[in-house]
């Protein structure tokens, strides 16, 4: 599972001109399931992405979370990121899961991230979707958490 977290002043997601998600200060974060991830994988990568130590403290070191700071969580499917790019000029996406498990673990994701985290909003699984922010930094960071066994 992979996640592209971006601290973020604010952003939105549009489905067909009208915003389906808009939060504050937080983390966008575009996710992706890749063949072989399990309720187990995107368990993991939310439980870090909850934790990431990315918000400034008092003396401006990275040292707070989103959960830390009270920040929101915009979180925006994504099987792009599971993109290869290495064998020419059209990137493949076999690595991506089939489209019923990336909606199941999509899914699962959200209905776990709503549990535990107060401010939370997404975009449409699979919808085309156009995502506004403003990057905070900018801080980028990818996150890719792989099933046992793999790299």
């Amino acid at each position: 599972m992979m996640g592209l977290l971006q601290r973020v002043r604010e952003a939105r997601v549009e489905i067909d001109g009208a915003v389906a998600g808009r939060i504050g200060p937080g983390l966008l974060v575009l996710v992706c399931a890749e063949r072989g991830d399990t309720a187990a994988e995107a368990d993991r990568l939310l439980d870090k992405l909850l934790k990431l130590r990315i918000f400034a403290d008092e003396a401006g070191k990275m040292n707070r979370s989103v959960q830390d700071v009270g920040g929101g969580l915009l979180l925006v499917s994504q099987f792009t990121l599971a993109a290869d790019t290495r064998g020419g000029n059209r990137p493949s996406f076999t690595q991506a899961a089939a489209p019923d498990d990336g909606r199941r673990l999509y899914d699962h994701f959200v209905a776990r991230a709503r549990a535990l985290h107060p401010v939370l909003e997404t975009g449409r699984f699979a919808a085309e979707m156009q995502v506004h922010l403003v990057n905070d930094g900018p801080v980028t960071i990818p996150l890719r958490i792989a099933p046992p066994g793999m790299v």
